[in-house]
């Protein structure tokens, strides 16, 4: 029993806790609750996975609630998809729930709150009570108008309902506390005036609950048992438990549970961003087609991409949950993809930039139909027909007109062989006025056909190509993506803005030549182009006109050239390190030894200074090695100073491709756990 605990993530662990100290398994409840004011991206299918994950491991409900308190920006047409997405995804909600039918029951909670002097009308302009609420190290003042007696606030809160008030002119805030350290807690907004249709209630309301508001009581009314959040939202549990306490006290006999709020990690994707305010902005100013264009980290994008349902599961599997935010490497998402398209996906031939080859002993008007296994990886695939014919398009790269021993594709007196087929021979070209190659003269060897197992037919060549029929060949539009962003963190450099980063290659339409038996294709079909990458049938796609997206190629080459890139700069970032340490005469110290020194006195110095420091410290951090600086990990819990100093250390080296281990992590976990607010903050920025 004690090994199967281990494996538990954080979240079960808490589950398991609960039902040890008495909850019935029976009250167990999940929801996912997103705003339908966009598409769903590929974060948010962590929190998807979490919540009906965990219905799934305990058998239990998990409700779909669209916490629909914005009708400025949400719309039925965002509802339906979230819907379509999370069916696509393989999963099943217990109950469809919207917070707009809890709008009376909030209204009336709000009624009794103004009752017992917990809530108040303010009558101030936004500009007046954010000044009024202080700052993180100075309190906030208390509004001209949260003395107002009950039957005043009662009278105003009536009419912002009737709709007798302008926007803006009056808002319903909690009483709680103005000097609180905890920001949201001083006197947050529960109502604003909306004279705005809502797409399920039309008219009906004209003052709409804020989000803290309405979230916590809707969990509240569904009785959800945990309520599971990321962890942006935990600075809210506080207020998230005085809605929750103050409304139970009206509500404990028709709802006696009451929900526990947890938080994890959000999933953060490189080269990506996943604000879907800022994916609008995408849409809108036409940088990409639309909220499913398949450059987009949207579900319905990635479905439109070819990705399949199981490998956004298994990625979110691999991500796992955690406690602390990071930044997943987009290319495990490809992994997981590639892997699973490996595994189904049909192998076919496809020429995307074609030249003609001309086999020049093949008999003139003679076609062959070659048989070609259709996965090597499913032993039920079976086989299919391709026809040969003397005229055939392959790949220009794959011909070189002259080549060294290395080259192992076709080349004037170099053997291939030819996918399914036959070898052939290079031997000569015929090229335009501008000295371009129009055409490649071969011959064959009539005896190697593929599987005959002649003699001919086992002789070994170190190069294969694939190849399209010219006279059967269907044309395709193929669309090649690269990544969106140019950037692995285009929304995080405060200096720029986001849309800076975006990739002007992103998208390249290829005219294309494929084997017939893709005649029959439909759209959502996906296929391995043979050497060239995995494809799937775009919904653009119609009788005349077959259009492919490429879904991923067969090897991560984006790693490779990041790899490349990052060997370089750290070479001459070496050089010139080894530059300045030759024209110094003094000994120098050890880069670690100035870190721990400047660990010592960092949590006594100013913020400012500490800001020099932790610069210092990260520039140093680039020559210390992780051999170095595991053994500070056991630093003793007085010494702060040198944990914080440890803690950006490593962040450095994590941030420079070191990857986390058991050691690593249960460091992170410990600054995670600590009391003092710098080491968690190095801790969680990690």
């Amino acid at each position: 029993m004690s090994e199967e605990k281990k494996t538990l993530n954080f979240l079960e662990q808490i589950i398991e806790e609960d039902l040890a100290n008495g909850m019935p398994k029976q009250n167990l409840r999940f929801r996912f609750p997103p705003e339908p004011n966009g598409y769903l991206h590929i974060g948010h299918t962590k929190a998807i996975g979490i919540s009906f994950g965990l219905g799934l491991k305990y058998n239990a409900p998990v409700n779909l609630r669209f916490d629909d308190t914005n009708p400025a920006k949400e719309e039925q047409e965002y509802v339906d998809a979230i819907k379509n997405d999370i069916s696509w995804l393989g999963y099943t909600w217990a109950n469809e729930c919207y917070s707009s039918d809890y709008f009376q029951e909030m209204y009336d909670w709000a009624v009794l709150l103004i009752k017992d002097g917990k809530a108040y009308v303010d009558s101030q302009t936004s500009e007046e009570m954010r000044i009024q609420k202080g700052t993180p190290t100075e309190p906030g003042a208390n509004s001209p108008f949260r003395s107002r007696s009950v039957d005043e606030n009662l009278s105003l809160f009536q009419g912002m309902k009737d709709g007798k008030f302008k926007e803006g002119e009056h808002v319903l805030r909690a009483k709680i506390d103005m000097s609180s350290p905890n920001m949201l807690m001083r006197d947050p907004l529960m109502y604003r005036i909306l004279h705005k249709a809502h797409h399920r209630t039309g008219n009906q309301w004209c003052i709409y609950p804020m989000y803290d508001w309405a979230h916590g009581e809707s969990d509240y009314i569904e009785q959800i048992s945990h309520s599971l959040c990321s962890l942006e939202f935990k600075p809210h549990r506080e207020l998230y438990d005085w809605f929750k306490e103050n409304v139970y006290a009206y509500s404990s006999e028709k709802y006696p549970l009451t929900p526990k709020q947890r938080e994890f990690s959000r999933l953060n994707l490189s080269y990506t961003i996943m604000s879907k305010r800022k994916l609008l902005k995408l849409v809108d100013e036409n940088i990409v087609s639309g909220w499913d264009d398949p450059r987009m980290p949207t579900i319905s994008g990635l479905r439109r991409r070819g990705y399949t349902p199981t490998a956004i599961r298994k990625f979110i599997e691999t991500v796992g949950v955690a406690k602390r935010d990071n930044v997943i490497d987009v290319s495990l998402l490809e992994f997981c993809i590639r892997e699973d398209l490996n595994k189904i996906a049909p192998r076919v031939m496809a020429v995307l930039d074609p030249v003609k080859l001309i086999i020049t002993n093949y008999p003139e008007g003679k076609e062959g139909w070659l048989e070609a296994e259709n996965n090597q990886e499913d032993e039920n695939a079976g086989f299919r027909k391709v026809p040969f014919s003397k005229e055939l398009y392959i790949e220009r790269d794959d011909f070189k007109e002259v080549a060294n021993s290395k080259y192992f594709r076709l080349a004037i007196g170099k053997e291939v062989r030819l996918k399914n087929a036959y070898i052939i021979k290079g031997e000569s070209v015929v090229k335009d006025v501008n000295g371009n190659i129009t055409e490649i003269h071969c011959t064959y060897d009539a005896d190697s056909l593929s599987g005959t197992g002649t003699e001919a037919s086992l002789r070994k060549v170190k190069g294969t190509l694939h190849w399209v029929s010219i006279k059967h060949a269907i044309k395709a539009e193929v669309r090649e993506y690269d990544r969106l962003f140019m950037d692995e963190s285009p929304d995080s450099h405060q200096e720029k803005d986001f849309m800076e980063f975006i990739n002007p290659d992103s998208l390249k339409v290829i005219d294309a030549y494929v084997e017939p038996s893709l005649s029959e294709a439909k759209v959502g079909d996906r296929f391995q182009f043979q050497r060239l990458g995995y494809f799937n049938v775009d919904d653009d796609s119609n009788e005349k006109l077959l259009i492919f997206n490429k879904t991923v190629g067969l090897r991560d080459t984006w790693t490779k050239q990041e790899e490349s890139i990052q060997t370089s700069n750290k070479s001459a970032s070496k050089d010139g390190q080894n530059q300045v340490k030759n024209n110094q005469n003094q000994p120098q110290r050890k880069p670690l030894d100035i870190i721990q020194q400047l660990g010592k006195k960092y949590t006594n110095l100013p913020e400012a200074k500490q800001l020099k420091a932790k610069a210092e410290i990260q520039e140093l951090a680039e020559n210390v090695s992780y051999e170095e600086l595991e053994p500070l990990f056991s630093t003793a819990a007085k010494k702060v100073g040198t944990r914080i100093a440890t803690m950006i250390t490593l962040g450095v080296l994590l941030k420079n491709g070191l990857k986390i281990n058991a050691e690593i992590e249960a460091f992170i976990q410990k600054g995670l756990d600590d009391t003092d607010a710098l080491l968690v903050a190095e801790a969680s920025a990690i």
